[in-house]
């Protein structure tokens, strides 16, 4: 009897014995704040689909650097300057790796030999920044490309015209037409027809279905232990979506490939990739990550410019001022942030300089966006044209 109390006793006081010898054994530094999490659940309550602004909330009561737990992973939280340079400036080493979403269909060793999401210190990832800079996001690249980039936008704004006066999704033009930029870089050729992304073209869905999948909240990033399952469909979905894109370019790879071969070749950055040996299967992921990732940002900012603006008439008739002047005389940094500096501003000066925009029988324009991998407007931005400059 007085053994069976006595491993009773154990049994209850082992566990406080452990706990208080931990304590003394090691210190860890402090947690940053944060709201409390459920058990097992952790912090999804405390998130809603507007994640960007249910964290800007959650920042004004818990500070610039927070702790969210999101099932079984933690997650800090930086919204301030501040934190934003000791992050990505100051200890830009310390978090230059990054975290692989479930979603994605590459094993470890195909993430480390060619996509952008190996650790920043990897030496293939190196490798493909730096060929990517070279051939297309260099002054000399950048330079070659402004005729192109010139004449994608003037047929842009000439069919725009054509709308004088109509209803029409700026979302979807402006899409078609960064496409077809980075299109021509990678192909020498556009992949859509700018006529038909007016109506329901499927390039911008199938990109969007790829950013969502990244970006979706998925049960097995929440719990480690599920990864191998895929229960929500999320990995099966992206890679079913990655082949319809790849479907896109896969013939003109094939045909650029047995011309190579009889000594005939264009010299864009598909050709670059062909001379390297890079294999289809390579060519294609490669691709993938940078045709999804940059006109998705890039339509992304010119988007909610023009919302802005269309909200701020001022600042829309200030900046038709300026172009009506300045048309007249001539480690984790993004790679293709230098690409992106030159459309964006380019873009939406020609869109302002020679069109007015007004809104379909005076509403307001959705300002509401949706944050996954990237953010976008959830509902489309449907404007009216009207030329002010020939």
């Amino acid at each position: 009897m007085e053994e069976a109390y006595f491993f009773m006793l154990s049994f209850l006081v082992l566990p406080f014995l452990y706990l208080i010898y931990n304590s003394f054994k090691s210190y860890n530094p402090p947690l940053p704040p944060g709201p409390i999490p459920w058990p097992v659940l952790g912090n999804f309550y405390s998130i809603n689909t507007m994640d960007h602004v249910s964290l800007a909330n959650l920042a004004t009561k818990h500070g610039p650097l927070m702790l969210l737990r999101e099932g079984l992973q933690y997650l800090v939280i930086g919204s301030s300057s501040t934190a934003a340079i000791e992050i990505l400036k100051t200890k830009d080493r310390v978090f230059s790796a990054r975290a692989v979403p479930n979603s994605v269909p590459l094993t470890r060793s195909e993430i480390d030999q060619l996509s952008f999401w190996a650790d920043a210190s990897c030496e293939n990832l190196k490798n493909i920044r730096k060929m990517c800079r070279a051939e297309l996001f260099s002054s000399k690249a950048l330079e070659s490309q402004e005729l192109l980039r010139e004449k994608k936008i003037t047929e842009m704004v000439e069919l725009l015209r054509t709308k004088d006066g109509l209803v029409v999704n700026l979302e979807k033009c402006v899409y078609a037409t960064v496409f077809n930029m980075f299109a021509n870089a990678f192909f020498s050729r556009d992949l859509v027809r700018l006529e038909e992304e007016g109506s329901d073209n499927p390039v911008k869905g199938l990109l969007r279905g790829i950013i969502g999948a990244i970006g979706a909240p998925n049960l097995s990033d929440a719990y480690p232990f599920l990864s191998k399952l895929d229960l929500q469909g999320v990995r099966k979905k992206h890679r079913e979506l990655s082949m319809r894109v790849h479907a896109l370019w896969e013939p003109i790879v094939k045909e650029r490939r047995k011309r190579t071969r009889g000594g005939l070749s264009h010299q864009d950055f598909l050709d670059t990739l062909l001379d390297k040996g890079f294999t289809d299967y390579q060519i294609n992921k490669l691709l993938e990550e940078l045709v999804s990732a940059g006109i998705d940002t890039t339509t992304s900012t010119i988007n909610r410019t023009i919302v802005e603006l269309i909200n701020n008439p001022e600042s829309m008739k200030k900046l038709q001022e300026e172009l009506d002047t300045e048309f007249n005389q001539g480690r984790r940094i993004c790679p293709g942030l230098p690409m992106g500096t030159k459309i964006v501003p380019a873009v939406i000066a020609s869109l302002v300089y020679f069109l007015d925009w007004s809104l379909p029988h005076g509403n307001d324009p959705a300002i509401y966006q949706k944050l996954r991998a990237t953010s976008h407007l959830v509902e489309p931005l449907l404007l009216i044209p009207k030329s002010r400059k020939e």
